[in-house]
C-alpha cells in the first residue's frame, strides 16, 4: 500500500577488514619521506582485505550490525540498497547476495554505483521509498578499493582503503534522526578524472588538482543548498560528516561553509578513503556523540562527477 509515512534512521553499523596498513609500508614502497602521506592527506592508516575476502561479506558485517542496533527482525526489511563501486561481480548484482547472506527473504535488492557520493544517493532514494511504501530499507555502502588501486600510482595508492557502513530507515517518527533536506548533483564534463576503464581492473586518477578543486566546489555548493532549503545558519551545525576523501578537501569545504573545524568528523586518520562507505562509517563510529536537537551535515563528491549533501536532525535519545 502506498501513501505518506514518516521516515527516520533507527540503526547504524560499520565494518572494516582485519589488516590495518600504516603509512610507513606505503611510503617505503613509493620512496616517500616518513610523514609525507599524513601531511598531504590526513591519513595515518587504512584497512585492506585479505586475499579470500569479498565485498558482500564485508557489507554483510556492517548490515548485520545495523540490524542488531535497530533491534529488528530481518523479515521487516523491504528493500536493500547496496552503494558500491567494487561489486563481487559485474553481473549479477551483489545486493541480492548481500540480502541472502543477511537472511532478508523476499526483500528487494539493488546495487547503486554512485562512486563516493553513493551513500547520499542511496539515503535520498531510501528515504523516498520509506515515505511512499511504508517499508524498512537497509542501506549499505561498501567498497574494496585495495584491489583497484595501482600500487605504483601515488595519487591512489596512498589514499584508498576498504570498509563498509550501514543504516536502517524505518517508517517511524521516533527513530534517532531524520532527513531534513538534501541535494544531489552531477557534472559529466569531468567524467574521466577518476576511472576504471571497461575491461580493466585498476583505477586511474588523471588530474588530482582538478579533482581536488571540483570536489571542494560540489561539496560546498550542495552543502549551501541544503542549509538554505532548511533555513539553517552554519553555526547551527553541531556535526559535519563529509566524505573522507582528503583532509585538505573537507577542511576547505568547512571553511567555505563557515563551519567550525571542531565539528568536522575525521575518520580518515585511521580508516583512509573507502569511497561511498566513509560517511556511514563515520556516522556509526561517532554515533555516541549525537544528542537531541543536533543537526548533522553530510557532503560528498566523487568520480562522475557525482555529488550531494544531506542534513540530518537528531530527534531524541543518543543512538550509542
Amino acid at each position: 500500500m502506498s501513501g505518506f509515512y514518516p521516515s527516520s534512521l533507527i540503526g547504524f553499523g560499520h565494518a572494516v577488514p582485519k589488516r590495518q596498513v600504516f603509512n610507513a609500508e606505503i611510503e617505503a614502497e613509493l620512496g616517500l619521506d616518513h610523514g609525507w602521506i599524513e601531511r598531504r592527506t590526513g591519513i595515518r592508516s587504512r584497512y585492506w582485505v585479505g586475499e579470500k575476502d569479498c565485498l558482500t561479506d564485508l557489507a554483510a558485517q556492517a548490515g548485520r550490525m545495523a540490524l542488531d542496533h535497530a533491534a529488528i527482525s530481518p523479515s521487516e526489511i523491504g528493500m536493500v540498497i547496496l552503494a558500491t563501486s567494487t561489486p563481487d561481480h559485474l553481473l549479477p548484482p551483489s545486493a541480492p547476495l548481500l540480502a541472502h547472506k543477511l537472511g532478508l527473504a523476499c526483500a528487494g535488492a539493488v546495487d547503486l554505483a554512485g562512486a563516493c557520493s553513493g551513500f547520499l544517493h542511496a539515503l535520498v532514494l531510501g528515504d523516498g521509498l520509506v515515505r511512499t511504501q511504508g517499508q524498512m530499507v537497509l542501506i549499505v555502502a561498501a567498497n574494496i578499493l585495495s584491489r583497484r588501486i595501482n600500487r605504483q600510482e601515488r595519487a591512489s595508492a596512498i589514499i584508498f582503503g576498504d570498509a563498509a557502513g550501514a543504516v536502517v530507515l524505518a517508517p517511524s517518527g521516533h527513530g534517532y534522526c531524520h532527513l531534513v533536506s538534501s541535494a544531489l548533483t552531477s557534472d559529466g564534463s569531468y567524467y574521466d578524472l577518476i576511472s576504471i576503464p571497461a575491461g580493466e581492473t585498476l583505477m586511474t586518477m588523471r588530474d588530482g588538482r582538478t579533482m581536488f578543486a571540483q570536489a571542494v566546489r560540489i561539496m560546498t555548493e550542495c552543502g549551501r543548498k541544503v542549509l538554505h532549503q532548511a533555513n539553517i545558519a552554519p553555526d547551527a551545525i553541531r556535526h559535519f560528516v563529509p566524505h573522507q576523501a582528503n583532509a585538505r578537501i573537507f577542511d576547505a569545504v568547512a571553511s567555505q561553509l563557515q563551519l567550525n573545524n571542531a565539528v568536522t568528523a575525521r575518520t580518515i586518520t585511521d580508516y583512509g578513503n573507502s569511497s561511498a562507505a566513509t560517511i556511514p562509517l563515520s556516522l556509526s563510529l561517532g554515533r555516541h556523540q549525537y544528542h537531541k536537537g543536533d543537526l548533522v551535515l553530510l557532503t560528498a563528491a566523487g568520480a562522475g562527477l557525482n555529488g550531494g549533501a544531506a542534513l540530518l536532525h537528531f530527534n531524541g535519545q543518543n543512538p550509542s
